[in-house]
């Protein structure tokens, strides 16, 4: 069975198309209108090796923020369409990713508890115009809607795009991980038999 979801999301805010399949090659066609989250969501495509198309319009011309936080929660909504009941499932991932002087880990459980640990301590400047605390906002809106516990430390870094860059790929290398099938796995990896 396919582990996949298209989710279309409309506000007086943003319209958002977004089309996601867990068991893909890491192919992305991304069209966000915020071209540094078109890059960050192209690395994270391709090293959970997920396969992603989002279109997104949105009120850009007051800032990113709604955008940004919108395809956070359309993407929390497809990983939560596509994992279904999550029988299978390893439920936990991690991951720890260099990139030049950065060093970012990243730890998810998808236990149906959404949870935001984000341990980033950037300065308040914009890289091109896009604000940094806005990935704060895409990765809440993304745990809220997927249920998934989430905990980013950054542990060193000097480049702001580095450590964004780290903070990415290691979430997408944590996710894939946690989503992941193990065909020891009986039902879903919980005592309480539902997650």
């Amino acid at each position: 069975m396919a582990r996949s979801a298209n989710i279309e999301r409309i506000t007086k805010e943003t319209q958002i198309k977004l089309s996601l399949e867990i068991d893909g090659k890491g192919e992305a066609q991304l069209c966000t209108s915020v071209p540094f989250l078109d890059h960050m969501l192209d690395l994270f495509a391709r090293h959970g090796l997920f396969n992603l198309k989002i279109e997104a319009h949105g009120d850009i011309d007051i800032d990113f923020h709604h955008t940004v936080e919108d395809i956070g929660i359309v993407l929390g909504s497809a990983f939560k369409e596509a994992l279904g009941d999550k029988c299978g499932i390893r439920r936990y991932g991690q991951a720890t990713v260099p990139m030049d002087e950065t060093l970012a880990s990243v730890a998810t459980d998808l236990s149906g508890r959404p949870y935001l640990v984000y341990n980033v301590q950037l300065p308040k400047v914009k890289i091109g115009d896009f604000d940094v605390e806005l990935v704060r906002e895409f990765f809440q809106g993304f745990v809220n809607h997927c249920g998934a516990n989430l905990h980013i430390n950054v542990m060193y870094g000097d480049n702001v795009h580095h450590i964004l860059e780290a903070c990415f790929k290691a979430a997408a290398r944590a996710l894939d991980m946690a989503t992941q099938m193990d065909p020891r796995i009986e039902g879903v990896m919980s005592t309480k038999g539902k997650l």
